[in-house]
C-alpha cells in the first residue's frame, strides 16, 4: 500500500484531528485554518493518493474506500487510536468511508460543503482531454475551479493552482469517478443514520456546486447531527472564511456530549 504523505501540528497530547482534502487539492487547503486548531487539537493533514506530495496508488485505485483505508494507515502508523475526521468537499466522502471501514477509529465526522448526493450537483460538469491537460493555463485552471466559491472577490491561492498543475490527468480523472461511484451507490446522509457517528455537518450558503438548500434539508434528516449554515461563503469556507469554519469546528468538538463520546471511545 503505498504511503501518504502527511503533516503533524500542535500538541501530541492533545485529541487528534485528521483533515481530509477534496479533489485536485491538497494539505495546503487547510493551510489558513490550520493555525486557528492547533491551540486545542494535534492536526493531522494528509495529501490523499496522486495528490499534493502522495504517490499515485501502485495498484491504481482511487475508489473512495481504498483511499479511506489508506487514510486509516496513515493514523496508524502515528499510533493514534481515535480521531475526528475532517473533509472537504469530496474528502467528506473519504472521511464517511473511513468511519464505515474502521468505526472504532472515528470518534466524530463533519462534513465541509460534501455534497449528500448526486441529485444536488449543481455545478460544471469539467470534461478535459488528456491533450488539454498538460496546456491548461492558469487562468484556465482559476476559471474552472471558480464554482469552488461564493465569496464575491475571492481568488482561489496559488497553492491551489499548482495542486492542479502537480496532477496527472489520470488521477484526476480517476479520482473524480471514485466519488461519483461512491455517492452513486448510497447517498451520505443514509450512510451517517446507518453509521450512527456524531456529526457536524457545515455548508456555504452560497455553494455554486451543491444546491444549498437541498444539501442541508437532506442532512437534517440525519438523527443527532449538527447541521450549521455558513451565509456568505460557497463551497470552500475552510479557505473564503477560516475564523467562523474554526469557530463553528472547535465549539462541536469541545462540546461535553462529544467530549464523553470521545474519552468512551476504543483505543486501538
Amino acid at each position: 500500500m503505498t504511503n501518504l504523505h502527511l503533516t503533524d501540528d500542535g500538541p501530541r497530547d492533545a485529541p487528534v484531528l485528521l483533515l481530509i482534502h477534496g479533489t485536485a487539492s491538497s494539505i495546503h487547503s487547510w493551510d489558513a485554518l490550520l493555525p486557528l486548531l492547533t491551540g486545542a487539537h494535534r492536526v493531522v493533514r494528509i495529501d490523499l493518493p496522486g495528490h499534493g506530495r502522495s504517490a499515485e496508488p501502485d495498484d491504481a485505485g482511487y475508489g473512495v474506500p481504498e483511499q479511506a483505508r489508506r487514510a486509516g494507515a496513515a493514523l496508524d502508523r502515528l499510533g493514534v487510536g481515535h480521531a475526528v475526521v475532517v473533509g472537504h468537499s469530496t474528502g467528506g466522502l473519504v472521511a464517511t468511508a473511513l468511519a464505515e471501514e474502521r468505526p472504532a477509529l472515528v470518534s466524530a465526522l463533519v462534513l465541509v460543503d460534501t455534497g449528500p448526493s448526486l441529485d444536488t450537483y449543481i455545478g460544471p460538469h469539467l470534461a478535459f482531454e488528456a491533450a488539454e491537460w498538460e496546456g491548461l493555463t492558469d487562468d484556465q485552471i482559476r476559471e474552472a475551479m471558480s464554482s469552488a466559491f461564493g465569496r464575491p472577490g475571492y481568488e482561489a491561492p496559488v497553492s491551489l493552482v499548482a495542486d492542479v498543475r502537480g496532477m496527472t490527468f489520470a488521477a484526476f480523472t480517476a479520482a473524480q469517478r471514485g466519488s461519483v461511484d461512491y455517492l452513486a451507490r448510497q447517498p451520505i446522509p443514509d450512510r451517517l443514520t446507518a453509521l450512527g457517528t456524531p456529526a457536524l455537518v457545515l455548508f456555504g450558503e452560497e455553494n455554486r456546486r451543491w444546491r444549498p438548500s437541498s444539501a442541508l434539508a437532506a442532512y437534517r434528516t440525519v438523527p443527532g447531527a449538527r447541521v450549521v449554515p455558513l451565509p456568505g461563503v460557497g463551497h470552500s469556507p475552510i479557505m473564503e472564511d477560516p475564523p467562523r469554519t474554526a469557530e463553528a469546528l472547535l465549539a462541536f468538538t469541545g462540546s461535553p456530549t462529544l467530549s464523553r463520546q470521545s474519552s468512551a471511545s476504543p483505543r486501538t
